[in-house]
């Protein structure tokens, strides 16, 4: 593209736009003015009627540490101030795209798709400040003001007043930040329509809840080794089996599914008759399961209309009001408020909200994993040591202690090639410092472990999950027995309905275990029945507490 020197009608301001601060503003009317040199000193002159075209980058992209603002806040918030200020502008949102070189020509063809008109060197500018940017925006040929890189600590410029604490001004980030840590002068570097449009839809509160949760990644997510394709996929094949465990124990009215995944048991419960008056709402915490819930939302998929989702951490903050909810479901999810959270202790916690949150009279309904009834009871495993690879790394057992630094592709290949008393091994490594369990098993030789019942069954639940290997290491299946479920739930107040139990899935037994394990009594040698392996409750609140 050719660029000249002459008058540009718009000024392109990419960014995530979180904010907006006094310097920006005064910014672009200086280089509206035609009082600011691009990045290579010349004067950039602007015409008459020029026009600032802010850029929305991650618009799709909200409720996470690196966006905690949905688009269509941002971009009312930049209205808000254009409008005060008298800017002529218009918004551009640009989805949420992984660092990538072409990213400059992304912006490029989004604002020229959006506003019709395709920017070019010779009649546009770019505002920006990111230095990796500013080089992707040199090399189309564009010409470059520098924002915040174009101000001195000791200038009088546009933007004077709007600094962060320590004299730098301030970018919009530094000033979510200061909000997020409780540093109230966040309200004198922003411009001064956003504490008000913030304080109007409770965007402060929002913020600092996002940044202080311990348990969500910057990117809204439990954990980063995830793979969200095949943990969605395989919650939408069970979810007609855990439908039909569940639709009985279901009360009409608002039915709250948390830990909802892509929605995938919302999907039945909204096509069933006696539902149809029921209002529906999901809730996780990951941002990616959500997302693709409300895709699903926006293509029909529900029968049902009355369907909501909200991202959200239930371990942060109760997600319903008090007394409003007839059904709560949570179909594995428990075993994640233990493993990510505080142990059983948060499991308890969620009870008593979950309980709260609950009509007198109304159910929560809860299927997951659990560990056997007396889990510390001394075993000896043996395992198979002829159905793949022997353990060949540099730690215990043979164990590999770089997994960490692979590909989650080749991590996969490389534990699904192992013996199954190989894979132990490795487990044995992976499982203890992801998950804060204890698990010391002690290897006797030919493929034979003395452990407890519970480390066991850890094991034997978890051994095939090799596509999301780390990931599940992270996670503990047997904090709770059965008994141990209908204690917690009575101290929390509920009643157990009939039907309520452990149980054992036999089809875990004869296609996962018994292939390839045996279980004997450490003492007396004799066999061991496999123990249960899951629980189901459905937990009434008392009609009169």
């Amino acid at each position: 593209m050719h660029r000249t020197d002459g008058p540009v009608r718009r000024i392109l301001f990419p960014g995530r736009h979180h904010l907006v601060t006094r310097f920006q503003v005064d910014y672009l009317r200086a280089l509206r003015a035609g009082l600011v040199r691009d990045l290579d000193g010349r004067r950039v002159r602007c015409a008459p009627d020029v026009e600032v075209v802010w850029v929305v980058t991650s618009a799709n992209h909200s409720g996470t540490r690196r966006n905690p603002l949905p688009g269509h806040r941002r971009e009312a918030l930049i209205e808000n101030v254009a409008v005060r200020e008298g800017l002529p502008s218009v918004v551009v949102p640009v989805p949420d795209a992984a660092p990538n070189p072409r990213f400059a020509t992304l912006v490029v063809t989004s604002v020229a798709t959006g506003t019709g008109r395709e920017p070019t060197p010779a009649d546009t500018v770019v505002a920006c400040s990111t230095p990796s940017l500013i080089d992707a925006y040199r090399e189309l040929g564009f010409r470059v003001a520098g924002v915040e890189l174009d101000a001195a600590e000791d200038d009088g410029g546009p933007g004077g007043g709007a600094r962060a604490t320590g004299g730098t001004v301030a970018r919009p980030w530094d000033v979510v930040e200061l909000l997020a840590a409780g540093d109230e002068h966040w309200r004198e570097v922003a411009h001064p329509a956003v504490p008000d449009f913030y304080a109007r839809y409770g965007l402060v509160a929002h913020v600092r809840e996002i940044f202080a949760d311990p348990v969500v990644s910057g990117d809204g997510d439990l954990t980063t080794t995830r793979d969200y394709r095949t943990y969605a996929a395989a919650f939408e094949e069970a979810s007609a089996r855990k439908w039909a465990q569940v639709a009985p124990h279901v009360r009409p009215g608002r039915v709250v599914d948390i830990g909802c995944a892509t929605g995938g048991l919302l999907e039945h419960a909204a096509r069933e008759p006696r539902l149809h008056e029921s209002d529906l709402f999901g809730v996780d915490v990951a941002r990616h399961l959500v997302a693709e819930a409300e895709h699903k939302k926006a293509q029909g998929v529900f029968a049902n209309p009355n369907v909501w989702f909200v991202q959200a951490n239930i371990l942060a903050r109760s997600v319903m009001p008090d007394a409003s909810v007839d059904t709560t479901l949570t179909i594995a999810l428990t075993h994640e408020v233990s493993s990510y959270g505080d142990g059983v202790r948060d499991v308890e916690l969620f009870a008593r909200r979950v309980l709260r949150h609950t009509r007198p009279g109304g159910v929560w309904v809860n299927s997951d994993v659990c560990g056997p009834a007396d889990p510390g009871r001394v075993v000896v495993l043996t395992l198979r040591t002829d159905d793949g690879a022997a353990a060949a790394g540099d730690g215990p057992d043979g164990a590999r202690t770089d997994l960490d630094s692979l590909a989650r592709e080749d991590v996969a290949a490389y534990v699904g090639g192992l013996s199954t008393d190989a894979r132990l091994a490795q487990f044995a490594h992976d499982f203890p410092r992801s998950s804060g369990a204890t698990f010391a098993p002690e290897r006797l030789g030919d493929g034979r472990w003395r452990l407890t019942l519970r480390e066991a069954m850890e094991f034997l639940t978890r051994k095939d999950y090799v596509d999301n290997w780390l990931s599940e290491a992270h996670e503990r299946f047997c904090d709770l027995s059965g008994p141990r479920w209908a204690s917690l739930l009575e101290e929390a107040g509920f009643e157990l309905e009939p039907g309520s139990g452990a149980w054992r899935n036999d089809w875990l037994v004869e296609h996962a275990f018994a292939p390839v394990a045996t279980l004997h009594d450490a003492t007396t040698g004799e066999p061991v029945d496999w123990p249960d392996t899951h629980v189901l409750t459905v937990a009434r609140r008392p009609e009169l507490a």
